[in-house]
C-alpha cells in the first residue's frame, strides 16, 4: 500500500522511510508541504499519509484542512462526483507534550496523531487502525455507488455520470449518446426458473454488456432488468453498430439457469434497446432518458430483440 511521508528533517524522514518499507509500504517522501499536497491531490494519490506538524510551504494542519474539504462522504454530504473520491487517512507528527497542537491538528481534519520521538510499535498499530478505517470507508463508498448484484454503477451513480458527460459534451461541442436496454420477457425467467436464475441472468447480462462496449463507455443498472449505457463521442452509424454489438452479445451463446438437482437449463435471452443522441432539443438528462425510454418501447412494440431510435 502506498503511503506519503512529509518530513523536513532528513534524519526523521530516513527513519520513517526505513520502518515503513520494512513493514511493506510503498513510500513516497516529501520534504515540504507544497510537494505533499501536490501528491495527495494528484492522480492515484496515496490513501495513507504521515505529515509533520511544521513543514515549509504548507504546514501539516493546512494540508489537513484542504484534504478535509474533499471528504464529503465522511460528513454525509457532497455531490456524487465527490463521493467517488477515495478517503485519505492522515496522521500528524507533533512534538511530545504540545497538546494544543494535537487538538488543532485533529480539528483541522487529521485522523490521528503520534508524538515525536515516536515509538515504532505504536506507529505500526496506528497505521493498522488507519488501514481498517480505509477498508470500511471503501466498502461504504462502493455501497453508495455500485449495484450489489451486478457490480455496475447503480441508478443514481450512472445518472450522475451521464450528467457529467452531458456537461462535458456541451462544453466541448462533442456528440454524446445513451441507450436504454431492457431484457425481453424477464418476468418469464423468474416465473419459469426462479429468482436465483433471474439474478444469474442479470449478472451475466452485465458481463456481456461490459464486454461489448468500449472501455470508456459507462454502464449502469438503471433498475430491475434495465441497463443504461452512456456513449461519449458516439453518434450515427457508429452508435448503431455499438448497440447492435451489445444486442448480438446476448444471442451469441445461451444463458443458463441456476443449478437445480445438479442440472442447469439453457435459456435464450434477448434484449430491446432504445437509442438517443443529444442535440439542441434533447440536452438535459431528463429529456434524453425520456427519449431513450420511448425508443426502447418502440423496439418492444416492433417485436423485441431490436435496436430502435
Amino acid at each position: 500500500m502506498k503511503i506519503l511521508v512529509a518530513e523536513d528533517d532528513a534524519t526523521s524522514l530516513f527513519m520513517l522511510q526505513s520502518l515503513l518499507m520494512k513493514w511493506g509500504y510503498d513510500v513516497i517522501a516529501a520534504s515540504d508541504g507544497q510537494e505533499a499536497l501536490r501528491v495527495l491531490t494528484g492522480e492515484d494519490p496515496p490513501l495513507l499519509a504521515i505529515l509533520d506538524w511544521m513543514l515549509p510551504g504548507e504546514s501539516g494542519p493546512e494540508i489537513c484542512r484542504k484534504l478535509a474539504s474533499r471528504r464529503p462522504l465522511r460528513e454525509g454530504g457532497g455531490s456524487r462526483e465527490e463521493m467517488m473520491k477515495p478517503y485519505q487517512y492522515v496522521i500528524i507528527l507533533t512534538v511530545k507534550g504540545e497538546k494544543e497542537n494535537v487538538v488543532a491538528g485533529l480539528e483541522a481534519g487529521a485522523d490521528d496523531y503520534i508524538t515525536k520521538p515516536f515509538d515504532a510499535h505504536e506507529l505500526k498499530m496506528r497505521l493498522m487502525v488507519g488501514r481498517r478505517i480505509l477498508d470500511l470507508q471503501e466498502k461504504l463508498r462502493n455501497a453508495a455507488l455500485y449495484d450489489a448484484l451486478t457490480g455496475l454503477h447503480n441508478r443514481r451513480a450512472v445518472i450522475d455520470r451521464l450528467e457529467q458527460e452531458l456537461c462535458r459534451a456541451s462544453r466541448n461541442e462533442l456528440p454524446l449518446s445513451v441507450a436504454l436496454l431492457d431484457i425481453d420477457h424477464f418476468k418469464d425467467v423468474n416465473d419459469t426458473y426462479g429468482h436465483a436464475s433471474g439474478d444469474e441472468v442479470l449478472v451475466e447480462s452485465a458481463r456481456r454488456i461490459k464486454a461489448a462496449v468500449r472501455p470508456y463507455d459507462i454502464v449502469g443498472r438503471y433498475g430491475g432488468e434495465e441497463f443504461l449505457m452512456v456513449f461519449p463521442g458516439a453518434e450515427g452509424s457508429g452508435l448503431d453498430a455499438l448497440c447492435e454489438r451489445v444486442r448480438n452479445a446476448f444471442q451469441a451463446a445461451p444463458f443458463y439457469s441456476a443449478e437445480y438437482d445438479g442440472e442447469r437449463s439453457e435459456m435464450d435471452v434477448t434484449v430491446s434497446i432504445g437509442i438517443c443522441e443529444n442535440n439542441k432539443e434533447l440536452n438535459t438528462v431528463d429529456s434524453i432518458l425520456a427519449e431513450a425510454d420511448r425508443a426502447m418501447y418502440r423496439a418492444k412494440k416492433k417485436g423485441r430483440n431490436l435496436v430502435s431510435r
